[in-house]
């Protein structure tokens, strides 16, 4: 496929034109020495028309890199003596370049490398680069009142800051539900938690090879589109918005139960409305979000964002503070029971929900200076939040018994210093981290307005505000934050970590892959398949159980 500018549209230059003469350049010269390889792989993309096509959502790279970008200005414990340079000029140079303004209107700049792409990389010699290439530095635009920023995806990450990207998208609410896990669950069921370390840390491989297969591939919806053609990327799409929506449902629902602990006696009666601590301090948190979301640059948000892994870690010193310097419950309390059968399910839902950072590991992957420390990424990111994990469930479980709550934060005894520090800074967090988790979500809706829309500006308000309207209502209607984030983990969490990972994999590298290797896969999506079945019924029958 070519890509078409029409009379509308008009070309966005980079910060180097010499490059980009260059790059026009290099186009006009290969095309008169391969005729016949030409010719061959045209017909090659024939009998596949779907897998360049750009489709919707078009947005996804930017506002993932986003949402998941970590400036980690010095580090030194990881990669290479010259991590703290790359590390010193990441400030500058990643989080920057690859920012995309948030009014974002539909652009006809295909995702996937196009015929015309794979021409020249044919022309050069490249067809055998295992990742690949940087994309040209110019594309086409639709004219309008607002245009996006297009910037090349930069190779800038370190390893070190790969890690701690990884660390920030695995370390988020679920750890404040591990000790509730092993309460449903009982000790035996931490073996779930090691089976889905292992199992999500192979599909993050799978993602890798998967995006190997061929050039211009880099973010989750590409690998769908890559495997099953668009219907692939609208469905793994709409399952990333879901579960990125979802998320923000959390948020809402944990700033009422937090805040609540901290003021349990605030409340609001106004003309007969009667608005608890919980409904007032969730419509108050609301308020405060809301400005958030509408702001055109999340730089700052995201530079703020970055300190998730160092509030998780804050999270965890404190709980192990309060439980062993101030002495807290794990004397008193009995060692709990071994297996529970009924509740398990909603354990495989809190433990599986642990790890949903699926859907930025091909964005760190595209992002990586070195792509073959991939692997290493994943082990270092996978081990370091496992053993987070495993540790606050075993403490929280040990200090609060059978009377654990869905967060741990809410047992925390508020008399002590080390509990207040948790829980404010588990409040704290969610409003650096609301508006990033849903402006993937706003910016693949505004996709779809009009390219040249007057109002452009006003539909991105409005479209804004009833996202964060309707969570708020979602959150409100469904308080049970335990239940909620267990069917996340169940439903959703499974298809992105364990199931489709596995299937794309077995479509693009279908007759490449030994016959260990498909069972392998077959194993992992009856795993996640079976998860998913029997957490999400568990999960919603005990929902329904509270409203009744």
């Amino acid at each position: 496929m070519k890509n078409s500018v029409s009379e509308q549209s008009f070309f966005v230059d980079s910060e180097d034109d010499d490059d980009e003469k260059s790059v026009d350049k290099n186009e006009d010269d290969g095309g008169d020495d391969t005729d016949s390889s030409v010719s061959s792989f045209h017909e090659r993309q024939q009998s596949k028309p779907n897998s360049f096509n750009p489709a919707w959502p078009q947005s996804y790279r930017q506002s993932i890199d986003l949402y998941g970008s970590v400036p980690s200005p010095s580090i030194g414990f990881l990669g290479t003596p010259s991590l703290s340079r790359l590390g010193s000029s990441f400030l500058s140079s990643s989080l920057t370049r690859r920012h995309t303004p948030e009014i974002l209107h539909t652009y006809s700049k295909p995702l996937l490398q196009t015929v015309e792409d794979e021409e020249q990389a044919q022309t050069k010699g490249n067809s055998n680069l295992l990742y690949p290439p940087l994309p040209p530095r110019k594309s086409s635009v639709r004219k309008s009142s607002k245009v996006l920023e297009e910037l090349p995806v930069s190779r800038h990450s370190s390893l070190g800051q790969a890690v701690l990207n990884g660390m920030n998208v695995l370390c988020g609410v679920g750890i404040l539900s591990t000790p509730y896990a092993v309460k449903e669950g009982g000790w035996l069921g931490l073996s779930i938690l090691a089976v889905f370390a292992l199992l999500s840390f192979y599909t993050g491989l799978l993602l890798r090879y998967c995006l190997d297969s061929r050039p211009g591939l880099e973010t989750y919806p590409d690998i769908g589109q890559a495997a099953f053609g668009t219907v692939g990327r609208f469905t793994i799409s709409i399952i990333l918005y879901i579960e990125l929506y979802a998320s923000c449902v959390e948020y809402i629902i944990l700033e009422g139960d937090n805040l609540s602990s901290l003021f349990p006696n605030a409340h609001l009666n106004i003309g007969g409305l009667y608005l608890d601590s919980h409904y007032l301090f969730a419509l108050l948190s609301t308020l405060v979000i809301l400005p958030t979301v509408w702001l055109r640059d999340l730089r700052v948000l995201s530079y703020i964002s970055a300190g998730g892994v160092i509030a998780s870690i804050l999270v965890v010193l404190c709980l192990f503070w309060v439980g062993l310097v101030d002495n807290v419950g794990i004397q008193s309390q009995s060692h709990g029971s071994m297996l529970n059968l009924n509740s398990v399910p909603v354990a495989i839902g809190l433990y599986g929900f642990c790890y949903s950072g699926h859907a930025v590991f091909p964005n760190i992957y595209s992002s990586m200076e070195k792509p073959s420390q991939y692997p290493a990424f994943l082990l270092i990111s996978f081990t370091v939040c496992t053993l987070m994990y495993a540790g606050v469930a075993v403490m929280g479980y040990l200090m609060f018994g059978e009377s654990t709550l869905s967060q741990f934060t809410l047992n925390l005894p508020q008399e002590y210093v080390a509990s207040k520090i948790a829980v404010w800074t588990t409040v704290v967090n969610p409003f650096t981290k609301y508006a990033l988790t849903m402006t993937p979500v706003a910016l693949s809706l505004e996709e779809l307005l009009p390219a040249n829309s007057v109002n452009s500006y006003r539909y991105s308000i409005c479209i804004r505000t009833a996202l964060v309207i309707s969570t708020v209502a979602v959150g409100l209607c469904i308080p049970f934050f335990g239940l909620v984030l267990a069917l996340i983990g169940s439903l959703l969490t499974m298809l992105v970590t364990l199931i489709l990972p596995c299937a794309c994999y077995l479509r693009i590298w279908s007759g490449k892959i030994s016959r260990s290797e498909v069972f392998l896969c077959y194993v992992v999506i009856v795993v996640g398949s079976v998860s998913a079945t029997v957490g999400s019924y568990s999960a919603i029958s005990e929902i329904i159980k509270k409203f009744r």
